[in-house]
């Protein structure tokens, strides 16, 4: 079996998760991340599921409520956006106003995960993996503020944290291709495409055989071919934009160094030699 015909993860999200067969392909996923046991109740509408066109390739994202009737929102993000912290905070702020109803108490508010895939380098930071969550610690004591005896009876929680939304952000392309443990296997496929036999992650092996190319219709192959296509096009235009802003950098650069030697009395020959400008645009400084 070839296992690097498998679906890419964004897309299969997208568009293939109809049964609880393929439920169980991100419930292994989720399980991993968050070190417990996932199963999901059912996926509720979200930008992805209404097929919106204006993202075609950029990202993907879906509502996820598990059997504890938590939320779980995954966005997949495939090219650079400077205010990407900015939309995991909307997004869980949106989750969390939009599933309670008027006149409930706030203690029924849902707990949210929200689950980021980028495929960018978002932050600066060493790791691959991040997580984020709510603590409360003293300024002069230090101590991390708990749940009361009586909150914990009432809410089933210790520690304020279990109660805001957590964030957990993957950043797919620092990762060394080095599986580690099971979390690292579902970050290999992730930037790779592929699973290798000795993977055991859960859910892994389901991913291997429903997510596989060939099991699309002829339909959904060409469906998946564009948005193939697409993504190659979004990357050759984020590398087309740097190699612009780049060469616009170098040739200020050079305009600088232009006008000191101008400044300085270096001949019109010299100065073409030492910055590669032509006489007309060194004539205009």
């Amino acid at each position: 079996m070839n296992n690097r015909n498998l679906i890419r993860f964004d897309w299969a999200i997208k568009r293939l998760l109809r049964n609880k067969a393929d439920y169980s392909v991100l419930e292994g996923f989720l399980s991993e991340l968050l070190r417990e046991e996932i199963f999901i109740q059912n996926i509720l509408e979200s930008e992805s599921n209404q097929r919106i066109d204006t993202d075609k390739f950029n990202r993907v994202d879906i509502l996820v409520k598990n059997s504890k009737d938590e939320l779980v929102i995954i966005e997949i993000q495939n090219q650079s956006e400077y205010d990407y912290f900015h939309r995991m905070s909307y997004g869980t702020a949106k989750a969390t106003t939009e599933y309670i109803t008027i006149g409930e108490p706030y203690n029924n508010i849902k707990k949210v995960y929200s689950i980021n895939i980028v495929y960018f380098d978002l932050g600066q930071g060493d790791d691959y993996v991040y997580h984020g969550k709510t603590d409360f610690i003293g300024i002069h004591t230090s101590d991390k503020l708990m749940l009361s005896a009586k909150q914990t009876e009432m809410l089933g929680k210790v520690e304020p944290f279990q109660i805001f939304p957590e964030y957990y952000l993957i950043k797919v392309n620092q990762f060394n291709d080095i599986a580690k443990d099971s979390l690292d296997q579902w970050i290999y496929y992730l930037k790779n495409n592929e699973i290798k036999d000795e993977f055991t992650a859960l859910g892994i092996d389901k991913a291997k055989e429903l997510w596989r190319v060939d099991n699309l219709t002829e339909d959904e192959q060409k469906n998946y071919n564009r948005h193939i296509e697409n993504l190659r096009y979004g990357a050759s235009m984020a590398w087309t934009m740097k190699v612009d802003a780049e060469d616009s950098v170098r040739k200020d650069e050079k305009i600088q160094i232009a006008k000191e030697l101008i400044k300085n009395g270096v001949s019109i020959e010299l100065i073409i030699k030492s910055t590669g400008l032509k006489k007309d645009e060194i004539d205009q400084l």
